[in-house]
């Protein structure tokens, strides 16, 4: 099996076992999306949602996971 099929099965694992994660424990991340700096207007027939600073909390945790998984990984 090639490298690419590998790494393509690796990531739709961990998106079934993250899905079920959330469908298990889904009332702690009830906050996210909340949080100060995360853009929602909503009017009679329009909704519009921006989750800035959501997405920002996400990008500083997946780059650390990142960080750790490379120096384990690829150690030099």
């Amino acid at each position: 099996m090639s490298h690419l099929a590998k790494v393509f099965i690796f990531i739709g694992v961990l998106f079934i076992l993250f899905g079920i994660f959330t469908w298990i424990f889904g009332g702690l991340f009830s906050w996210f999306g909340k949080l100060p700096g995360d853009i929602r207007i909503e009017k009679e027939n329009f909704a519009f949602y921006a989750p800035i600073t959501s997405m920002i909390l996400v990008s500083i945790i997946l780059n650390i996971i990142f960080y750790i998984i490379q120096k384990i990984w690829f150690k030099q």
